[in-house]
């Protein structure tokens, strides 16, 4: 399922991978190019919720393998149309396959994760380093063979779906138990879902906004061209894989809900250095960005899971796909605001939207022992300061 991931979120990772390339081909401006970046999220956000509500139903491991190729496919056509509304048509349709890919992934994680927060820190891994490797495969294809070249980033769909086949046909059959005993768990938390959801809002924008633009801010800072931009992208992801990992050892000495807040109040000073310090150590803030934001990734997906014990298909939705998703809409209007005022101006707010994140999750409790037997604590009790 971690393999699964990463072949999903490679795509997710491709998109701003190609803004760099899409500038310099055919002269896109920041509005331009953020607007592809919300192809990729705005139908993914609008949809995502549905999905989620669809696995709550019924099992439904055959999306799985048809929403990874969809992303793939799209990804492959989306430079071989000559125009705007084509390239972001098919940026669009990779969009809906990363979001039909995570709420039923999620759950047949959970199913195999039996609980771990460190097994779910794992699954969650596969989706970092799939967003770490899109930089890394997309550059050097694009600079070899131009836009042209998109069809050959089909390839880690394909695997990823001939790789997950067994597992999935395995997990399906023992979803259909822990389905069972989630419908006679304790009742659902709306509230404190909904206050974990706009945590998962700020931080969706925070890290899709840099994601977006940090290729071509380090172009600006650092100089160079869209190689470096692909540097800046790559440094970014890959400084997540270490915080997806360290954020389930971590709960499991600290509990998810203080580890959540401990991220966020790190989150703040090094999002800061991303925007405000100057020169080549943008690199370096660029990678402890990521670390602290992907700390609390994996422990999303689990509370809200507990939060929701009886609608997991709509938790995982949320809290996995609309993570990425709904940060791009906002994208535009950073892009705007970068076309006007400068990038520096425009990613200045993040700063205050990580200080929100830690606010606000300062009122999560740690919630009562799920039906996977994960988690540990009381969703109704009192919450302590961190």
């Amino acid at each position: 399922m971690a393999l699964g991931h990463a072949t999903v979120d490679f795509y997710q990772g491709a998109v701003p991978a190609l803004v760099p390339f899409l500038v310099a081909e055919r002269g896109y401006g920041y509005p331009a190019a953020s607007g592809i970046v919300l192809a990729a999220t705005l139908l993914s956000s609008v949809v995502q919720p549905l999905f989620g509500a669809l696995t709550d139903r019924r099992t439904m491991p055959w999306l799985i393998p048809v929403s990874s190729l969809c992303a793939g496919v799209g990804i492959a056509l989306s430079g071989l149309g000559g125009s705007y509304v084509l390239t972001w048509l098919a940026v669009a349709l990779a969009g809906i396959g990363v979001a039909a890919y995570h709420p039923e992934s999620a759950r047949l994680a959970r199913t195999a994760a039996r609980g771990s927060h460190v097994a779910m820190g794992w699954y969650s891994l596969g989706g970092t380093l799939g967003f770490a490797l899109a930089p890394v495969v997309v550059g050097p294809v694009l600079t070899a063979g131009g836009l042209g070249a998109t069809p050959w980033l089909v390839v880690p769909a394909a695997a990823g779906v001939l790789g997950t086949a067994g597992a999935i046909r395995v997990l399906a059959r023992r979803a259909a138990v822990g389905r069972a005993a989630a419908r006679s768990a304790a009742p659902d938390n709306w509230p404190v879902f909904l206050r974990l959801s706009a945590v998962v809002v700020c931080r969706s924008v925070v890290f899709v906004g840099l994601s977006a633009f940090i290729g071509l801010y380090a172009q600006e800072r650092v100089g160079g061209g869209p190689g470096t931009g692909s540097a800046a992208l790559f440094t970014l992801f890959a400084g997540g894989a270490a915080g997806t990992v360290a954020g389930g050892r971590l709960a499991v000495r600290w509990g998810r809900v203080r580890t959540v807040r401990l991220a966020y109040a790190a989150s703040v000073p090094v999002v800061a250095g991303v925007v405000l310090v100057p020169g080549p150590a943008l690199f370096v803030f660029a990678a402890l960005a990521a670390a602290v934001l992907y700390v609390p990734f994996s422990l999303h997906v689990t509370l809200g899971q507990d939060f929701l014990p009886s609608r997991v298909g709509t938790a995982s939705g949320v809290t996995l796909g609309l993570a990425v998703s709904v940060g791009g809409v906002v994208s535009p209007g950073i892009g705007a605001l970068g076309e006007a005022a400068g990038l520096g101006v425009a990613l200045t707010p993040l700063i205050g939207l990580c200080a929100l994140a830690w606010w606000l999750a300062r009122g999560l409790p740690e919630p009562d022992a799920a039906p996977y037997g994960a988690s540990t604590g009381n969703a109704r009790g009192t919450t302590s300061s961190v």
